[in-house]
This record gives structure tokens, C-alpha cells and sequence, in this order.
């Protein structure tokens, strides 16, 4: 670098006066006409122009809301933390010197600002705070984004700044690089009053980004060591497929050696040396791929991620063989409607919603990658899950179902892991194998996973991780491989947020979700759900078909159906084996189905015992005989009954048994359950 360019790098206090009369005939001519102005100040001036930038304006824009910083801060936590060392270091070394440092993204938003505590009240008033953003586009000339519109470290001080506002201040910064792929990642800088100006913080800034630099260098470099850890038995394909290992960014790193062959027949070539990022590929907790983003000879299902102790750490691309029997079928759009309609049979319905859960369903079936089923009780999830498991590469395995919702820890434990001889009281002679090793080669679902026990959830983790489960009371791995298919009606977010559910383990089965829409939310559908039920029901139990009259099916239309298609379809059977003729009217349904039209209370509030008849009453009878049996005990009586535990509150709370129940066990613990009515 000659002598000229490194005096062009710093700032010049003496020639402050030029400066303010060059930005004067700058903006009143266009041009500044003085050898007073760094032609890199001067460049950033006119680049403001061109961007329109106001020159009067005192303070940047308005900074994001909380929840945005909080969001942003969230997918920057890698530089966060490479950044913490140093910014919590600037809380002292900055003390009295009337500057602070400040962190932010690549472009040029806040995301930290820490030292001299006098200083932070000025910075506030020009908006140097988190969430605000110091882009040159929008604040003019300023060390942040001069700093990222050059790429080079930049000192700006008082009248150099290009807004009025702002020349109060003098400012340096650096950019913070990604050490393995250059990409600017973000900006430090060290800003104060102009009186404070030191020709030596932009070499402090240039220092403290390379410290960053090595941090994140180090960091990349574990990542990667635990990548190839956990993908060595994907490199190895006997099958003929190639695979690609993919870095947290999107980069290839790694390709077998079956790889390079066939991404040449696809029009691809990949150089190691020098890679481009792969586009489309997901680098946080989103779905694995956009199809849409992906390149032409890439397709989503072929993108598997790698976990390790929960987290993230790359992807590996599975290109199959043309003669590997994991190729690929054809997309959605060329299949044949009958083979994904064979794959949903219960999914009755045309709706947009319904078709576009189908869609997705049918898209992710050909990965491996965890699937978790989102909606409400009743709407179909394992009809769904089963649907997938028909479609996927472990169609010719089995399929596992297990409900984690009514049971004890203890019990679903057993359920789950499987035991050995002795393991506990009563375990069965021989030892017995779980879910989990059951589903061995095939696909294992796991219903009401938001019930799992937070002890349990750890070892469920290890076995998503590792592929190998322990039985209860052994100490002799088992492997195991399987696709798993998760389904819950919570809001696992707020789960995690409230500390019943773990993170790690969120991210894990979370890779891919799919929300199957409510009945009520797609009420076109229940038509031909009502008249398909119908006719299956009435050959199950070997009935005379029937048929519902139109203002039937009117009136089934109209219910919001709080219990979704099982709902539905449990209120057909009770017609199908009540309803003596071959006509269903409308006068034969339950008496709940009516309340909106008779001016009552909505549909899904509670209904009077003594007005139920037929399928109602036959069911709170039922469930009052179970409670009486189990003491009021939720957890066996929903298991008794067959369904799920949160099911059971909804029919509680429908036939006003909760208040009754929680009023049996306050006052009278040690006596039979009873309700009147």
C-alpha cells in the first residue's frame, strides 16, 4: 500500500474547516473543488446523492421493534458470541474516554452497543442503539456503512459525515469477515463526540474484528469436525449414490466418490477448491429445502440434515444412482393423481388447504428428515403419518404408532424403550422390545409428543442422534433406523418458552412440519367426508347402506365440528347403527348439531345431559362409567376410553363433567365419582 493510500485511510481534524466549506459547494454545485476531502469521503458523498439521501437529517431512522432485534439477534447468535469477549471487555476499557463500541449485522443494523456510560445518552439521540439501522443509503456517510460499501476498514470524523446532524460525532470501523468463505458478516466500531477523536481506534477496530475473525475460524472448524463425524456413514453409499456433505452456510465440502460421475449427467460441476454456495438449502430450523430456490439439477427430497447433540451442523445431498433403488420418483406435478390419492384415502376433500397439506405431505415423504404433523385433535394426523409412510423409502418396513398423551412415565418408558428381564416389577419374562425398536426399517409415529415427559425427552434425543437405543435395564446398545413422524395439537414454541418441552429436541423433530387444516376451516369437504364415512361404515357393520337426506348434510355442514373428522365420523356410526330406515333426516342428529340455530350458546360450549339422546348420551354415559372406575383419574380414564387425555377435558368440559369432577375431588376425595343429571 503506497504512502498516499494509508494517509487516505484516517481522518484529518485540522482540516475541518475545508471539509465543511467542500460538503457546502458539494451540495450547492455538485462538486467539492478542494484537496482537502479524501476521495473516499468523497466517493461515499456522491454515492448519497445518487441514493437520495436527506443531508439534513440529525439521527438514523427509527429502530426495529424488540421482537425484531430479538429475532435478529437469534440468527446472528453465532457472531454474538464470537463478539461477546470483546464487547463485554469495551464496558471498562472504554470507560471515561467518551466513546463505545458498537456491533452490527451486515447491513449496518445494531445489534450491541457497550461502553462509556456519559456517552450513551448522545448515541441514544442519534439513534446508535440496537435495531437501528446505520446503512449509507439511509444515514448518509458514517463509518458503519461506508465501512460495508468499501469492505475496508473506514475512519469518518465530524464534517466528513455527509448529514448535519451527525458531524457532532467521530467514528471508526472495521468489517467482521466470514473466515472461510469472505462474506462481510458485520461491523465494529468505535464512536464518540468529535472532541474524542483518536487516530488509534481504527487500528483498534481492525484488531478487534480480526480477534472475531479467529474466534468464528475456530468455531467453523469444530463444526465442521463434528459434520464429518456424523455424516461418515452417509459418505459410504454401496448403493451407487453419490453424496455431497454441506456445510451450516451452504457450502460443499466434502463429495465421495461416486459423487462427481453423476453430478456431471445432471449438468453440475462442484470445485472444492473454490465453491459456490448452494442455493435453496436451509442453514437454520426452517424446512431442509426450497424447492423453488433450489438449483435445476437439485431436488429438495435429496437434502438430509445432520444433528449433533441437537444442533444443526451441516446437510448431506444424496444423489442417487439411476439404478439405486432410492431413486427418486417424479415431482408432484407428474405423478399420477391415483397413487397419492391411494396414499391419503382417509384425507377426503378438494379444499385448497386440504390439497396443499397433501402437496407437502407427498413432497417430504421421499426424504428422510423428521416430519411434525401441526393440528388440532381429531383432524387426522395419523392418517397423514400413515399416508407418508406409504410414499417414503420405508413403505416395505413397518409402521409404528404410539400415543405419548394418557400414559405414565413408567409406562410409555416401557412402551418406547423396551425393557429387559428384571428391568422392573412385573416386566415380562425374556425382556420385551419398545416402539422404537420395533420400527426398525419403517417408520415409527409418535401421536401427542407434547405429553412426553421432560425426563423422557433426553433419551429420546440420543436415539434421533446416535440411531441406537437402550433397553430399560440394559447396557448393550441396539441400532436401529427409522423415519419419524411426530404429531401434536400443542404450540411447542410456547412449550419450550415455558420450559415443558426442550429445545434441542424441538429443533430435531421440527425439520419439516406440515399443519393439517381444522374441519370447520375447510367445510366444503364435509360432503363428500359425510357420504364416504357412509358407505364404509354401513359395509363394516353390515348394514343396509344409507343415505342423508339434503338438509341433513346441510346441517352438517353448518356444525363447526370442535372434534374434527373423528368427530364426524364417530357421529356417523352412532346414525349408521340407530337410524332403523334407509334415510338419515335431519330430525335424527344429535341435538348439539342444532344449538346455533336455536339461538343457544356456540356449538362447542356445554349441552344439557338431560337433552342428550342417542350417540350423545350413549358417550357420557360411557365416560362417566370410566371415571367412576378410575377415581377420577384423567390419564387412565382417557386410556380406558381410548383417546387422548386432551380429548378427554374437550368431552368434560362438553357435558359439564369438569366442574362436577373438580368439585368430586375437593370435597369428597375419598367417594365414588357421580354426576347428577
Amino acid at each position: 500500500m503506497s504512502l498516499s493510500n494509508v494517509r487516505d485511510m484516517f481522518s484529518r481534524p485540522e482540516d475541518d474547516g475545508r471539509v465543511r466549506q467542500s460538503w457546502e459547494n458539494f451540495l450547492s454545485h455538485g462538486d467539492a473543488a478542494t484537496d482537502s476531502l479524501r476521495c473516499l469521503v468523497e466517493d461515499s458523498w456522491r454515492r448519497c446523492v445518487g441514493a437520495n439521501v436527506d443531508p439534513t437529517i440529525n439521527q438514523a431512522a427509527s429502530p426495529l421493534g424488540a421482537r425484531d432485534v430479538s429475532v435478529l439477534k437469534f440468527q446472528l447468535r453465532d457472531l454474538l458470541e464470537a463478539s461477546k469477549p470483546v464487547m463485554v471487555l469495551a464496558r471498562d476499557f472504554l470507560s471515561e474516554t467518551g466513546t463505545v463500541m458498537v456491533l452490527t449485522d451486515q447491513k449496518g443494523i445494531v445489534l450491541e452497543v457497550e461502553g462509556d456510560s456519559s456517552t450513551m445518552g448522545p448515541a441514544e439521540k442519534i439513534h446508535l442503539l440496537p435495531g437501528a439501522s446505520w446503512d449509507e443509503a439511509q444515514c448518509g456517510t458514517n463509518a458503519i456503512g461506508t465501512a460495508i460499501s468499501l469492505g475496508q476498514p473506514v475512519q469518518i470524523h465530524s464534517e466528513e459525515h455527509f448529514c448535519e446532524g451527525i458531524k457532532r460525532w467521530t467514528c471508526s470501523a472495521a468489517v467482521i469477515r466470514d473466515p472461510v468463505h469472505g462474506q462481510i458478516l458485520g461491523v465494529i466500531d468505535v464512536s464518540g463526540l468529535s472532541r474524542n477523536y483518536s487516530r488509534h481506534s481504527l487500528s483498534m477496530v481492525v484488531s478487534t474484528a480480526h480477534r472475531i475473525e479467529s474466534f468464528l475460524a475456530k468455531k467453523e472448524l469444530q463444526f465442521r469436525i463434528r459434520l464429518m463425524d456424523r455424516s461418515s456413514m452417509q459418505l459410504s453409499a454401496s448403493d451407487g449414490s453419490g453424496a455431497i456433505l454441506i456445510d451450516r452456510h451452504g457450502f460443499p465440502i466434502k463429495l465421495n466418490e461416486n459423487a462427481p460421475s453423476l453430478l456431471t449427467s445432471l449438468g453440475c460441476r462442484i470445485d472444492l477448491n473454490n465453491p459456490d454456495r448452494i442455493n435453496g438449502i436451509s442453514t437454520g430450523t426452517e424446512p431442509v429445502a426450497s424447492e423453488d430456490a433450489l438449483p435445476e439439477w437439485l431436488r429438495s427430497e435429496w437434502v438430509e440434515p445432520v444433528f449433533d447433540n441437537g444442533e444443526r451442523v451441516g446437510s448431506v445431498v444424496r444423489v442417487p444412482n439411476q439404478q439405486s433403488k432410492f431413486r427418486v420418483s417424479k415431482p408432484l406435478t407428474a405423478r399420477a393423481s391415483g397413487e397419492v390419492k391411494a396414499a391419503f384415502p382417509g384425507a377426503k376433500g378438494s379444499s385448497p388447504e386440504l390439497q396443499q397439506a397433501i402437496d407437502k405431505a407427498t413432497q417430504l415423504a421421499k426424504s428422510r428428515v423428521p416430519i411434525l404433523l401441526l393440528g388440532e385433535t381429531g383432524v387426522g394426523k395419523e392418517v397423514f403419518a400413515q399416508g407418508i409412510h406409504s410414499l417414503s423409502r420405508y413403505c416395505d418396513g413397518p409402521f409404528i404408532a404410539l400415543n405419548c398423551g394418557g400414559l405414565s412415565r413408567e409406562l410409555l418408558a416401557s412402551e418406547l424403550f423396551g425393557h429387559v428381564e428384571g428391568a422392573f416389577t412385573g416386566s415380562r419374562r425374556g425382556g420385551v422390545a419398545g416402539k422404537i425398536e420395533a420400527a426398525d426399517g419403517g417408520t415409527l409415529f409418535l401421536d401427542e409428543l407434547g405429553e412426553m415427559p421432560l425426563d423422557l425427552q433426553p433419551h429420546f434425543l440420543r436415539v434421533l442422534e446416535d440411531g441406537q437405543i437402550y433397553r430399560l435395564g440394559d447396557t448393550k446398545p441396539r441400532q436401529v433406523r427409522f423415519r419419524l413422524i411426530a404429531a401434536t395439537n400443542r404450540d411447542l414454541r410456547q412449550e419450550v418458552a415455558e420450559g415443558r418441552f426442550r429445545i434441542d429436541l424441538f429443533y430435531r423433530v421440527s425439520v419439516t412440519s406440515i399443519r393439517i387444516p381444522a374441519l370447520r376451516d375447510r367445510q366444503g369437504d364435509i360432503r363428500e367426508l359425510s357420504k364416504s364415512f357412509i358407505r364404509q361404515l354401513c359395509e363394516h357393520h353390515e348394514v343396509e347402506e344409507k343415505i342423508f337426506d339434503p338438509k341433513a348434510l346441510e346441517k352438517l355442514e353448518q356444525y363447526p365440528w370442535p372434534g374434527n373428522v373423528r368427530e364426524l365420523r364417530n357421529t356417523i356410526e352412532g346414525l349408521v347403527l340407530t337410524v332403523p330406515g334407509e334415510v338419515i333426516s335431519q330430525h335424527d342428529l344429535p341435538p348439539e348439531l342444532f344449538m346455533d340455530s336455536q339461538g343457544g350458546d356456540d356449538s362447542r360450549d356445554e349441552v344439557s345431559v338431560a337433552n342428550l339422546s342417542g350417540l350423545a348420551k350413549s358417550e357420557f354415559e360411557q365416560i362417566c362409567k370410566v371415571l367412576r372406575e378410575t377415581s377420577g383419574n384423567a390419564t387412565l380414564a382417557a386410556k380406558q376410553l381410548g383417546i387422548a387425555k386432551s380429548t378427554l377435558y374437550l368431552k368434560l368440559k362438553k357435558y359439564s363433567l369438569d366442574e362436577s369432577m373438580d368439585s368430586w375431588r375437593s370435597t369428597q376425595p375419598d367417594k365414588p365419582f357421580s354426576i347428577n343429571g
